[in-house]
């Protein structure tokens, strides 16, 4: 039973990972890609839209962090999943928008 404790806070913190950008952009005003637009992951969204969104992956992320099992950052297997829930989110939202907004560039045919 504890290895499925540890994936829930890997995914806990794959929520906490794509609810950064989401807030974020909606809290300095400005539009951003979600899965709403059109086509979804690429269009942009609202400001509102990203802060909702956002806000909503944040609730999804406290119940996975918070409310399984006992997590504590003091404890390295729990720190290892939070970790690898940023690392395994992390990098492709990081490939995906650097392709969008020019940190990142399209690969070569």
């Amino acid at each position: 039973m504890p290895w499925l404790i540890l994936l829930a806070y890997v995914g806990g913190a794959a929520f906490l990972t794509n609810a950064i950008p989401h807030l974020v952009s909606g809290l300095l005003g400005r539009p951003f890609q979600s899965p709403f637009a059109k086509p979804p992951g690429i269009g942009l969204s609202s400001s509102t839209l990203n802060l909702v969104w956002g806000f909503a992956n944040l609730v999804v992320a406290w119940v996975l962090l918070c409310r399984v099992g006992d997590f504590s950052l003091r404890s390295a297997p729990d720190a290892a999943a939070v970790g690898l829930g940023i690392l395994l989110m992390g990098l492709p939202l990081a490939r995906h928008f650097g392709r969008l907004h020019g940190g990142h560039p399209a690969p070569r045919e």
